[in-house]
């Protein structure tokens, strides 16, 4: 099975690495990381360069945070530092697993992550390492969903894969109504005039302004990475093409 894309920017929430129902006690569950990391390895021996991104919400949330008194941009920092976290048990995982890795921090925290520069980033992937992408933006009031197609721009990749716990974009919730419709292919306006829910708007616009492609697949089943990267029709693909 080869691959359809040579460089690919994956995003993962946070609360996925709490296991699939998000409600274990445990704020990082090793052995969701383990499976993840795995199927990370597996697209990884098909050559593919792979830049990651993680949100910290299994840990805290910056807009959470200001809702119960810490003022919004203190706790946007601190779900930067969560993400930082996060990346940190990944690459653990990863390296446990032969798969070099690089965790890259938009905040300053030398003695755990190198400083992102988009470069240095572009060498890593060139390399074959795969590059955890940490701290966001670097800038309060942006979302880990902004940081991810501003970095696939950035590192030029061919498309961001966003992984969630439902197997694409659908009309509604598929978890609270049966009849919920998913669509196969969208376009980015689509996806901004229905408000989807697929990602934020400022990184949806960033994706469209670029010409952008947006996959939305389901992690938690067995191979759902190698099939997204080798161009098989799973999922929500959001781009220039018309909606289905």
């Amino acid at each position: 099975m080869g691959a359809k894309y040579n460089r690919v920017l994956l995003k993962l929430s946070g609360e996925a690495l709490k296991g699939e129902d998000g409600d274990s006690d445990s704020t990082i569950d090793v052995d969701i990381l383990d499976t993840i990391a795995g199927e990370i390895k597996e697209i990884h021996s098909q050559g593919v360069q792979i830049g990651l991104v993680v949100g910290g919400g299994n840990l805290i949330r910056g807009l959470a945070a200001s809702k119960a008194g810490i003022d919004r941009t203190t706790g946007d920092y601190m779900g930067m530092l969560a993400t930082l976290i996060n990346c940190m048990a990944l690459q653990e995982c990863l390296q446990r697993q032969g798969v070099e890795s690089r965790v890259m921090s938009a905040l300053r925290v030398d003695e755990v992550a190198e400083p992102y520069i988009r470069r240095k980033g572009i060498r890593h992937l060139e390399k074959g390492r795969v590059v955890l992408l940490a701290a966001g933006t670097g800038n309060p009031y942006f979302t880990t969903d902004t940081a991810a197609a501003l970095r696939a721009i950035e590192l030029k990749c061919e498309v961001v894969m966003k992984a969630t716990r439902v197997d694409g974009v659908y009309d509604a919730d598929p978890l609270k109504d049966p009849n919920a419709r998913r669509f196969k292919r969208l376009t980015y306006m689509d996806v901004l005039k229905r408000d989807l829910k697929v990602m934020d708007a400022t990184a949806v616009s960033l994706c469209m302004d670029n010409k952008l492609p947006l996959l939305v697949f389901k992690m938690t089943e067995a191979g759902s990475m190698l099939k997204a990267v080798s161009g098989e029709d799973i999922g929500t693909l959001v781009g220039q093409l018309p909606a289905n």
